[in-house]
C-alpha cells in the first residue's frame, strides 16, 4: 500500500502536481536526509547531499520507469551523491576561533590524562571503523541509515532494503552482535582499553 500511495504521488508530481511534490518530500525527506547523514557527512554537504538529491528527482521524474521503487531510487541517489561528495574532499570545515585551544587547559598532569584519553579514543574509533567495513555491505548500509540521526521510520527502510518490516530489528541486531565479534577479535570489548 506505501508504495502504491508513493507512486501516485511520483505520477501526479511528474504531472505538474504541487501538493504531491509537497507529499513526496515530506514522506522522504527522512529517508533522504539519514543516507546523507549515515555517510558521515558534516552539515554542510549532507545538507547539498539532499538538495541534489531532490533536484535530481525533478529532473527524473518523468522518466523513473518504476514509481512504486521511489524510496529505494532517492536512497541510492542520496548515497551516489553522498560519495561523490565523500570522494571530492573538496570541503573545508572553518575552524572556530582557535586561541582557547591554544591556551592552556590546566596542569601538565591533567593535560597528559586527555592527551591519552583522545589517543585512546582514536585508537578505539579506528579499530571501529575497520570491523564495520568487514560487514557485508548490506549490514553497512542497514546501519548506516538506522543511526542517522534522523533515521528513517522502518515502512520506509522495508521499502528501500526490500524486507519485511518485522526483520528490519532482527536484521540490525544479527549486525550489531557481528560488528561486536569483530571488534572483540580486535581486543575491543565495553570499556576496554589498548593495552
Amino acid at each position: 500500500m506505501v508504495t502504491q500511495e508513493a507512486a501516485a504521488l511520483l505520477r501526479a508530481a511528474a504531472n505538474g502536481d504541487a501538493q504531491a511534490w509537497s507529499g513526496l518530500v515530506r514522506r522522504f525527506s527522512g529517508l533522504v536526509w539519514s543516507v546523507a547523514r549515515g555517510h558521515g557527512l558534516s552539515q554542510a554537504d549532507a545538507e547539498d547531499v539532499y538538495q541534489t538529491t531532490w533536484l535530481r528527482l525533478t529532473q527524473h521524474l518523468e522518466r523513473i520507469k518504476e514509481p512504486d521503487r521511489i524510496a529505494g531510487w532517492l536512497a541510492a541517489t542520496a548515497r551516489n551523491e553522498s560519495l561523490r561528495v565523500i570522494r571530492s574532499g573538496l570541503r573545508v570545515s572553518p575552524v572556530e576561533n582557535l586561541e582557547p585551544a591554544l591556551e592552556p587547559q590546566g596542569s601538565p598532569e591533567e593535560e597528559a590524562v586527555q592527551a591519552e584519553s583522545a589517543r585512546q579514543a582514536r585508537w578505539r574509533a579506528a579499530r571501529l571503523w575497520e570491523a564495520f567495513e568487514e560487514l557485508s555491505e548490506r549490514c553497512k548500509q542497514l546501519l548506516r541509515v538506522l543511526s542517522a540521526p534522523t533515521p528513517p521510520s522502518y515502512a520506509e527502510v522495508a521499502e528501500v532494503f526490500d524486507m519485511p518490516v518485522g526483520s528490519i530489528g532482527p536484521t540490525r541486531a544479527r549486525c550489531l552482535a557481528r560488528l561486536r565479534a569483530l571488534l572483540a577479535d580486535r581486543g575491543i570489548t565495553s570499556g576496554s582499553e589498548r593495552s
